[in-house]
């Protein structure tokens, strides 16, 4: 028997506590993972450098450098909420409209040739540049592995352990197919290869400073 849910018993999970609406843009503090609308967030953060909601301070002096834009929110969002969509383009519309602007949205795009076939080809390739992103910083533990020369690295938060091995084994070991002679640990404890680093950030790292520390070292077998 399908069980039917009422939006506003959902209403506290999907609304900025700032603006009270449902999320547009939700953008989420990497410190705290508090997530608001985006034009809200970036508002507040124009004169405070702390959490809207606890006030944590998320950096002393470049805060806007540590929040993400959260797609798997947003697609939520938009999926529970009826025609939120539609009304949120029809408003901006109405926005560029009483200033007599042009709404970007209703502007034709013109490409060459060149340009068409570039994005196209971006387009193809996944790059997962529109995630929300992670800081990380890999230290190696073993003197059998050389270390990075740049350890500090930014990716998507749907990067999974295994992705970050291959990452390791084409650097320090000069070949990707040698990623499974690689451990990944956080807190000296070992990371599943599923694991997503938003996975390991919420579970291993939530409460401390980032970088996501994670330390790498050649496969013990247990």
């Amino acid at each position: 028997m399908e069980r039917r849910i009422k939006l506003k018993t959902l209403n506290e999970h999907i609304t900025c506590e700032i603006c009270r609406g449902y999320f547009i843009d939700a953008t989420t503090v990497t410190e705290c993972l508090h997530t608001f609308c985006k034009s809200c967030l970036v508002k507040h953060l124009e004169e405070n450098n702390t959490c809207p909601t606890c006030e944590n301070v998320i950096h002393q002096s470049h805060p806007l450098q540590y929040i993400s834009f959260d797609r798997t929110m947003q697609d939520i969002v938009y999926k529970l909420v009826p025609n939120l969509v539609e009304n949120e383009v029809q408003r901006e519309r109405e926005f560029y409209k009483a200033r007599n602007l042009p709404c970007p949205k209703d502007m034709p795009q013109v490409h060459d040739s060149d340009d068409k076939a570039n994005e196209q080809a971006h387009q193809e390739a996944d790059y997962h540049r529109q995630d929300e992103q992670v800081n990380v910083c890999l230290e190696c533990i073993s003197d059998k592995l050389r270390n990075l020369k740049r350890r500090f690295i930014r990716c998507s938060s749907q990067a999974t352990i295994t992705h970050l091995k291959k990452f390791l084994a084409k650097k320090v070991l000069n070949g990707i197919d040698r990623y499974k002679d690689i451990d990944i640990l956080c807190n000296d404890e070992l990371l599943g290869k599923d694991h997503t680093l938003k996975f390991v950030y919420v579970t291993r790292w939530r409460f401390k400073d980032p970088p996501l520390r994670l330390q790498y070292r050649p496969r013990v077998d247990l």
